[in-house]
């Protein structure tokens, strides 16, 4: 259960690589969290990432999981669940893909698509599902501003996540009132190894100031959470341009 400042004591990441999720894990880990599932394909890094919380004094295992296999996510996520309770399901996987690739080779996009849309949702559907069952969790899905508005330079990631976001919000209020709480991150241009080699956009930010805004989110039980929170006003405010503005600006 989770503890008098709503912070997890057991939590499943899927995606256990993301620099992000990792970053929060180990900050979570720190406060009181003890038990960590790591789901993701099996690989050097998992088991090094895994190793990491294990000194930092969590309990950790690993299990596999795929995005991009929906009919397996009943069965991995189900092996976590039979475990024991499960307080927060942190949905971290994702793709940035190659904008200027993937328009000439549909199936990258397509690729894009599945991982970062048709996979969380599958995946997202089976994580509520079950944190319903045991009546109380949070599930934190792992967003960004680039869902916001389509721009030219990323419209494919971003689209992928327009989607994503939509459905996280319908999905927690599909939710509310069966102590099951739902939290969008909304974060702008993250510096990791996703990101390594690319202009850095304003209000940059960091793997370790995203996990600290979701650790704030969860005490305060907010539903949107934006890192930096200037951006909250800024894609407000581009949200609204026309289009014929939009299309000049070096977005």
């Amino acid at each position: 259960m989770k503890d008098a400042f709503g912070l997890p004591q057991s939590l499943l990441v899927l995606g256990g690589t993301s620099e992000i999720a990792l970053a929060t894990v180990r900050r979570l880990v720190a406060r009181r969290t003890r038990t960590v599932w790591l789901a993701g394909r099996p690989s050097p890094a998992l088991e090094g990432a895994a190793e990491q919380l294990r000194d930092a004094g969590a309990e950790v295992r690993t299990v596999a999981f795929d995005a991009l296999d929906p009919e397996s996510h009943e069965e991995a996520l189900g092996k976590v669940f039979a475990e024991g309770d499960i307080d927060l399901v942190l949905l971290a996987f994702g793709v940035l893909g190659d904008q200027a690739h993937d328009e000439r080779e549909p199936l990258n996009a397509v690729r894009v698509a599945q991982t970062n849309y048709t996979g969380a949702v599958c995946a997202g559907l089976v994580a509520a599902r079950s944190l319903q069952a045991q009546g109380h969790g949070s599930l934190v899905v792992l967003s960004s501003v680039a869902g916001e508005r389509a721009r030219r330079a990323n419209f494919i990631y971003g689209s992928s996540k327009a989607g994503l976001d939509a459905f996280a919000q319908g999905l927690g209020d599909a939710l509310h009132g069966t102590g099951v709480h739902v939290m969008v991150v909304r974060p702008g241009f993250v510096r990791s190894r996703m990101t390594e080699g690319m202009e850095e956009a304003p209000l940059a930010t960091t793997p370790g100031a995203v996990a600290a805004a979701i650790e704030l989110g969860l005490r305060r039980r907010s539903e949107t959470v934006w890192v930096p929170g200037a951006l909250r006003v800024v894609m407000s405010a581009l949200r609204h341009l026309p289009r014929t503005v939009f299309r000049r600006l070096p977005v």
